[in-house]
């Protein structure tokens, strides 16, 4: 029979110890690489920059912002540089063909991250497949080539105007334009001076309460009448607001419009007058033979012409009428004078 051995306290108290420091040894290293987490837990994947100034192995990749796996590896790939990196796979649903990846900055001492955009509305990248690499807003890397544009067109800014270009560069080299600014600021000046001593219109107003209670009385006038418009008040006042003077003088209007109509028609004596020929040059021959009669009377032909020319006839004519009247004056005061009728029989 084989013999049955007891295991000593000694032994025993050995192996728990082994186990027990195995396990701390364990929590430590999950500890202190919580971030990380272990190998089967997280997936390999890549992108490519032009530049990783700042970054290297070990520096910490993020999404969203927090840290979900570290840099493994950076090496050339043709003229860019390829990082290779490490992320947990519970965010393989967050990095998709439609995430970008970007430099982004620790800390001001130069310290890089890997971040990337979430998007959950793309396809996940498999292991081993490329991020697409874009460039974040905002970073220092933007904001340094951002600053050395501007120092360039400063500096062609410079040039130009030690050049003469520009109304600026004018200004400094060409004396002419500097004479004509200055003269220009001087009369600005001078109109300035005569706006203060109130002078003129403008400076009378400035200067001037009663010109300016009178601008201000004008002004209320203005919305007084302004005011009454819209209230409806006045022939104006109603021709804006009251629709039936306003329907009236579209009758008007139309009334006048039908009479035009009929007078380019010819109806009537001044639509004939316009539009019949004959008629007109009938009323012509007229007014012809009128101005022969008037001619005629100006030139003393006829009875009526000497009447008018002859001033012996006129007083003679008007003597005789002076007696005549004289006459039947004496023969309405004593008519037995005039009127003595007798009769004798034989």
């Amino acid at each position: 029979m084989p013999r049955t051995r007891s295991l000593a306290w000694s032994e025993l108290r050995t192996g728990v110890l082994t186990i027990v420091a195995v396990t701390i040894a364990a929590v430590l290293i999950f500890s202190l690489t919580g971030s990380r987490g272990f190998s089967w837990q997280r997936y390999t994947l890549k992108t490519k920059f032009p530049n990783v100034a700042g970054l290297a192995k070990g520096s910490p990749v993020r999404v969203a912002g927090v840290e979900v796996g570290t840099v493994t590896n950076i090496g050339f790939e043709n003229e860019q540089v390829e990082v290779t990196f490490e992320v947990k796979k519970d965010q393989r649903e967050r990095i998709t063909d439609r995430s970008v990846a970007a430099l982004g900055s620790i800390s001001l001492l130069g310290e890089s991250a890997v971040d990337i955009s979430p998007s959950t509305s793309g396809t996940p990248i498999p292991d081993f497949g490329y991020v697409p690499a874009g460039r974040a807003k905002g970073s220092i890397a933007d904001v340094s080539e951002t600053a050395t544009e501007g120092i360039e067109e400063i500096t062609s800014l410079v040039h130009d105007m030690r050049q003469g270009r520009g109304t600026v560069g004018k200004l400094m080299t060409d004396e002419r334009l500097y004479m004509e600014l200055h003269r220009f600021a001087t009369s600005a000046g001078d109109l300035t001076d005569s706006l203060k001593q109130g002078r003129g219109t403008l400076g009378k107003l400035l200067n001037d309460p009663a010109a300016a209670n009178s601008l201000s009385a004008s002004l209320t006038n203005i919305e007084t009448l302004t005011r009454q418009l819209n209230a409806g008040e006045g022939s104006l006042g109603k021709l804006l607001k009251d629709d039936s003077f306003s329907r009236t003088l579209q009758s008007a209007t139309g009334n006048i419009d039908t009479l035009v109509a009929r007078l380019n028609r010819g109806e009537g004596t001044a639509g004939k007058l316009m539009t019949d020929t004959a008629l007109y040059e009938r009323l012509t021959g007229v007014t012809q033979k009128l101005d022969q009669v008037i001619d005629r009377l100006n030139s003393g032909d006829g009875t009526a012409g000497l009447l008018l020319k002859d001033r012996q006839l006129y007083e003679n004519m008007n003597k005789v009428t002076t007696d005549l009247s004289g006459l039947l004056q004496e023969i309405t005061k004593n008519p037995k004078k005039y009127l003595n009728v007798r009769i004798s029989i034989f």
